[in-house]
């Protein structure tokens, strides 16, 4: 697959590509995307000296679409220890010089870098994360989920790391091993930009079930210890819970090294729009839904 990018940049604004794009609907973009777009504002508005993105929260507040897009970042706090970045999304549904629609606001949190404080605490062991080896140039994500029980007693065999989205439909634990795009061409995403991109994906695996995916989320926090260090992160699944018709979903963030941070997103029934992977193609939509 030929790199791409999420975003051109035309006269002061951005202009989604068919990489954007999402399966919810027509024209409509994909979280990834909008989430990307407003991590790189963030991170271009608020580096400093000792300080790196530390915490990621973003809200979406309506669909984005296919119109010309902006981002406004705007410095909320500059402490000696903490900074805040805010990111405001617009979108010109009515084109160009006419009244904006915000679609998202993002807080990105930057903290200053220390050593460690004494002591010994608890962390999840670094040895269970096994990423399959992709090819370089290869940016379609892979996928796995754990082995579970059907609604008749069958054992559900694990699925090893596949690029068979249809594969992984099921109730199983999913993760994914994945290579964002770059929001913008011959850019390529930063660390901070490439974790929040994977995260975003926490979503897809949380809320994706025997039918499809039929949650969509609203949000999105992404908490890093520390920064990717291989230009592909994963994504894995560790806790969900849905009760009328909304959810809760965190996945493990990491990289070849291990964990990294986790992505935590709510979600809202969106089932009349159900996104069953067994009749949908991904790579119809150019690989990045």
């Amino acid at each position: 697959m030929a790199t791409s990018s999420f975003f051109t940049e035309e006269d002061g604004h951005f202009a989604a590509t068919a990489f954007a794009l999402s399966l919810w609907g027509p024209r409509t973009l994909n979280g990834p995307a909008v989430c990307a777009l407003a991590a790189r504002s963030a991170e271009m508005a608020g580096p400093a000296d000792g300080f790196r993105p530390a915490r990621f929260t973003i809200d979406l507040f309506r669909a984005a679409r296919q119109d010309p897009t902006t981002t406004t970042a705007t410095l909320l706090r500059d402490g000696g220890r903490v900074r805040v970045i805010g990111v405001d999304v617009y979108q010109y549904p009515d084109g160009l010089g006419t009244d904006p629609v915000r679609v998202a606001h993002s807080t990105t949190v930057f903290l200053k870098s220390a050593g460690d404080p004494p002591g010994q605490r608890w962390s999840r062991e670094a040895t269970g994360f096994h990423p399959p080896v992709v090819a370089d140039d290869d940016f379609y994500p892979r996928f796995a989920a754990d082995a579970t029980i059907d609604s008749d007693g069958n054992v559900v065999a694990a699925i090893d790391w596949t690029s068979d989205i249809a594969a992984l439909q099921g109730s199983g634990r999913k993760r994914q091993w994945t290579r964002p795009l770059p929001v913008v061409p011959g850019e390529s995403p930063s660390p901070f930009v490439g974790a929040v991109t994977a995260a975003e994906s926490s979503s897809l695996l949380g809320n994706w079930g025997s039918t499809g995916i039929g949650f969509i989320n609203c949000d999105l926090t992404v908490a890093l210890a520390r920064l990717p260090r291989s230009v592909r992160v994963g994504v894995e699944s560790d806790f969900h819970v849905e009760n009328d018709g909304i959810s809760v979903s965190q996945s493990v963030l990491y990289d070849s090294a291990g964990p990294i941070g986790t992505g935590l997103v709510t979600a809202v029934n969106n089932a009349k729009a159900e996104i069953d992977f067994t009749t949908v193609k991904p790579e119809d939509r150019l690989r990045q839904a």
